[in-house]
């Protein structure tokens, strides 16, 4: 069995971080390629994989971002056009064969250097699929969303949707 690295995604980890959004999440949030990508062009050093030879067992994609609204799902991220303000986790999974290996912290941890060099010291995310825990363990809580804006964020990633942010990195 070769041995567990992190590192930075390259255009052939494709299918791979695909198959493994498809292991964790279903069908329900898998999204197109193109808009994958447009997530590792903007901000490379903060998307990353954690690979077992060429098996990709896990990644994270998060990118630097200019607005405290999320960016939608399934759609390329637009061209940055403003200056970014905080770190936005997009989305991070693990595949059956990396569970019980702390690969979630260690990519992050990795990922959060990378925001940090970049003069990031705010973030958000989305938690799904009861995630929300895991994020609290890493310094995250939730926002206060007035009903409208919790009724968007539901009906775009689902009803145990929860937006979170970090304060301070």
């Amino acid at each position: 069995m070769s041995e567990l690295t992190i590192r930075p995604i390259v255009a052939e980890d494709l299918p791979g971080i695909l198959a493994v959004q498809q292991a964790c999440y279903g069908d329900g949030f898998l999204e197109p390629g193109d808009a994958l990508a447009s997530r590792w062009a903007r901000s490379p050093a903060m998307c990353l994989v954690a690979a077992r030879g060429a098996e990709v067992v896990g990644y994270l994609l998060s990118h630097a971002w200019h607005a405290w609204t999320p960016p939608k799902l399934h759609v390329p991220l637009p061209a940055a056009d403003a200056v970014d303000v905080l770190w936005f986790v997009h989305d991070m999974a693990i595949a059956p064969a990396g569970r019980t290996q702390r690969l979630g912290e260690r990519l992050y941890a990795a990922a959060h250097a990378a925001a940090v060099a970049q003069g990031l010291n705010q973030s958000r995310l989305v938690a799904v699929q009861g995630a929300d825990m895991f994020w609290r363990r890493l310094g995250y809580q939730p926002v206060a969303l007035d009903r409208e804006r919790r009724t968007t964020l539901h009906a775009i990633y689902g009803n145990d949707a929860e937006l979170m942010e970090r304060t301070a990195l």
